[in-house]
């Protein structure tokens, strides 16, 4: 028996054949997770979902509607329910932070598979070129809009312009190389080459300059600060190179 006091909402999302609204499917989710019976309302066509935003005076759709009240669309729903709504221009380290702990997933996942162990210093090896190949995925993804960023702060390539476009795949190089241990003839100086600019670069715009700008480090389309975060991947390609360097003159003798 369904409860006389059980909350109801009135849920407008735009559901046809070729087109099914996510973020209708999303109010709806966050609905049912906050206890409400919904009031499922489907928007079938072009015309009916611009009658109804005509009829309600509204840009957008999905609408929900509680106890006779427009809340609005998905965000205005979670802001009801006093739930974070994110700010896509506000800067975040979210997606380095990410990315660094997937490269540390996978390595110490490479380092158990291959010498029964988690933590080794071929983890820790693995762990700067696994990153080192995930950062430049992310710059090659769009490499004229991590080019263009990238113009903003980094010493050689607004010297030569063409930097900005080899840089992306320079990285990917030496980490590749790296993971595999093979060729450190070339992947030691390139890491050491963009690593040391890179460095330099960062702390000339953040420390000395005192500039805010956003960091080309995980893509062109990114909000990450120009910082700390930038100066470490920089510092942890330098910091490789060495140890690479170090070690092959270690064997040697």
């Amino acid at each position: 028996m369904t409860s006389t006091n059980a909350k109801t909402a009135t849920l407008y999302r735009m559901v046809m054949t070729k087109h099914m609204c996510p973020f209708g499917l999303k109010s709806r989710d966050l609905l049912r997770r906050q206890g409400y019976r919904i009031d499922d309302r489907h928007l079938t066509s072009r015309a009916e979902v611009d009658a109804f935003k005509a009829q309600h005076d509204v840009q957008t759709t999905p609408q929900t509607f509680i106890d006779g009240q427009r809340i609005g669309g998905y965000d205005d729903l979670r802001r009801h329910f006093g739930k974070t709504v994110r700010d896509k221009s506000r800067s975040t380290y979210r997606p380095v932070i990410a990315l660094f702990a997937m490269a540390a997933a996978m390595a110490l996942a490479t380092s158990w598979a291959a010498l029964g162990q988690l933590v080794t210093v071929a983890a820790v090896e693995w762990f700067v070129a696994f990153a080192m190949c995930l950062l430049a995925l992310q710059k090659l993804k769009d490499v004229q809009s991590f080019a263009t960023m990238f113009l903003n702060y980094d010493l050689l390539a607004q010297k030569w312009v063409r930097y900005g476009y080899v840089y992306p795949f320079a990285e990917g190089l030496a980490g590749v190389l790296m993971v595999a241990g093979a060729l450190m003839w070339l992947s030691i100086p390139v890491a050491l080459f963009i690593g040391t600019i890179g460095a330099v670069s960062v702390f000339k715009a953040v420390y000395v300059d005192k500039r805010e700008l956003k960091c080309a480090c995980v893509g062109g389309d990114s909000n990450v600060p120009l910082g700390f975060v930038s100066l470490t991947e920089n510092l942890m390609m330098i910091a490789m190179a060495v140890w690479m360097l170090v070690k092959i003159t270690m064997l040697g003798h």
